[in-house]
């Protein structure tokens, strides 16, 4: 069964649902690595992915996706982001000349003259109502940079940007323990036709874990608050219609809602990748009911649940 595809909201890309995110083999591989990181993403690409999204302060992602995959580069939708001083922490984020800068070293990296998509890095309103980095976006488009530009984050710099009109896509966290996108975001998203990239989908695969998963080595804390919520929601019950398989409840969960366009799902293991695209390649079997109830269940306990980056 081939992957759905999607038009990517007012864009002219058709992106699978299911995309690959780059974190974690920039963070936790090493250049040494790079026939593992070659496997995850050809295995991606021979299975009908055509979305890959990575960040200038991924570690080393665009530097091994430009060595991996660059020979490949008609095959995929290409999306980074921009905004931070590399090495973290030692210059200033959010001016003008950082994005431009950002945005050439990001192209010299991953071995292209263009990218598809460029999107400002979880910035704050404050940010974004100075309008120079936005203006850097443009500026990187009118040159053919990028042919498209976005924003990633969430909560109000989110709706901020959504509402803006400014910018074609929005990428935003929304799993089954981190809903309130589809309450907050959702409806501006389709009311402005922007394409809706889901980050973090799966949630970390809390649901039904017995321990933090910790992904990431460096961010030790990343998934604690997803774990603590779904042991709250899980204490309401059994669950309806459990498919019993908590990577697929997860992804379906995501999947199951019509606003979506493309999730991004990261993973250094090709043995993850595998079943990923397996699990995509069929229906996922989550029923309405078993949504209903995970609406439900956050509607009841979510106070205070802010989006998590």
């Amino acid at each position: 069964m081939a992957m759905e595809t999607k038009r990517l909201g007012k864009t002219d890309l058709e992106v699978g649902r299911l995309g690959i995110g780059l974190s974690e083999v920039g963070f936790n591989l090493e250049i040494a690595d790079v026939d593992q990181a070659r496997q995850v993403i050809n295995q991606a690409l021979d299975s009908g992915v055509n979305f890959l999204d990575t960040a200038a302060c991924y570690g080393i992602s665009e530097e091994l996706l430009g060595i991996v995959a660059s020979e490949r580069r008609d095959e995929f939708v290409l999306a980074t982001k921009a905004g931070h001083y590399l090495p973290r922490g030692e210059g200033e984020d959010w001016t003008y000349e950082l994005i431009i800068s950002s945005i050439d070293r990001s192209l010299e990296l991953m071995k292209t003259d263009h990218v598809d998509l460029v999107q400002l890095h979880s910035c704050t309103v404050e940010v974004l109502e100075r309008g120079d980095v936005i203006r850097a976006l443009q500026d990187a488009k009118a040159a053919g940079k990028t042919r498209f530009v976005g924003y990633s984050g969430d909560n109000e710099n989110a709706k901020w940007a959504v509402t803006s009109g400014l910018f074609d896509t929005l990428q935003t966290s929304f799993n089954l323990v981190d809903q309130s996108a589809r309450t907050n975001l959702f409806a501006d998203v389709e009311a402005k036709d922007m394409g809706l990239i889901i980050k973090r989908p799966i949630g970390n695969a809390v649901w039904g874990a017995d321990a933090d998963p910790v992904p990431y080595q460096h961010i030790p804390e990343y998934a604690a608050e997803y774990f603590r919520r779904a042991g709250v929601m899980s204490d309401e019950g059994p669950l309806t219609d459990n498919p019993n398989d908590r990577i697929r409840l997860a992804l379906g969960f995501t999947f199951a809602h019509p606003e979506v366009d493309v999730t991004i799902v990261g993973t250094q293991q090709p043995r993850h990748m595998k079943s990923n695209l397996e699990m995509v390649a069929q229906l996922l079997g989550v029923s309405d009911a078993t949504v209903a109830d995970l609406h439900a269940r956050w509607d009841k306990l979510s106070s205070g649940w802010e989006q998590r980056g």
